[in-house]
């Protein structure tokens, strides 16, 4: 897997800003997955940053890049504790609740909804997503907003201008531990 795959999909997630980033990757061999997440899981282990398979599809592999203590704390958020109830997790832990998206991912082509809490994204925005079936938003960018449409617009600026520096940096030579930073 390149460098350049996780600095275009996953940069605002290296930098601290954002729980997680999903992504699809094609491997040669299931030994070539497993021997690329591990040594991701090394360089960027001490850092924070867990990278994890979520399932497998078509030749690919749902690649999970993600920060787990920001994935316990949004999850323990209580309005994300809410949808998580209703969408049937039993929410005994942020590890647990991980088990059961991955196992809900594994049983169907089609994404659960309540994916977005995994990525960050506000629970009022999952639950609006989820409520109204993904129409009318109040605008669309990283994800749909049905919350607060200015502090999401700000937020996706901020994505943007990561990613952008992230892939300058990237060219110059900079490797994902060294943009990846402790949180």
């Amino acid at each position: 897997m390149s460098e350049e795959l996780l600095v275009r999909h996953c940069a605002p997630t290296l930098m601290g800003l954002k729980t997680g980033n999903i992504f699809s990757c094609r491997f040669e061999t299931k030994e070539d997955e497993h021997r690329s997440l591990t040594e991701l899981n090394h360089k960027l282990g001490n850092k924070g940053i867990r990278v994890i398979p979520l399932r497998h599809l078509n030749g690919s592999t749902l690649i999970y890049l993600y920060r787990p203590s920001k994935l316990k704390n949004d999850l323990s958020n209580k309005k994300a504790i809410e949808i998580l109830n209703e969408m049937g997790y039993v929410r005994n832990s942020a590890n647990i609740c991980l088990a059961g998206l991955m196992k809900k991912l594994r049983e169907s082509e089609d994404f659960p909804h309540e994916i977005g809490l995994f990525l960050g994204y506000p629970p009022e925005d999952v639950c609006g997503f989820i409520r109204n079936k993904g129409s009318g938003c109040k605008c669309v960018g990283c994800w749909k907003v049905y919350g607060d449409a200015e502090k999401a617009k700000k937020t996706f600026l901020k994505y943007r201008k990561c990613t952008d520096l992230c892939c300058s940096l990237a060219a110059k030579g900079y490797s994902i531990e060294r943009m990846a930073v402790s949180c």
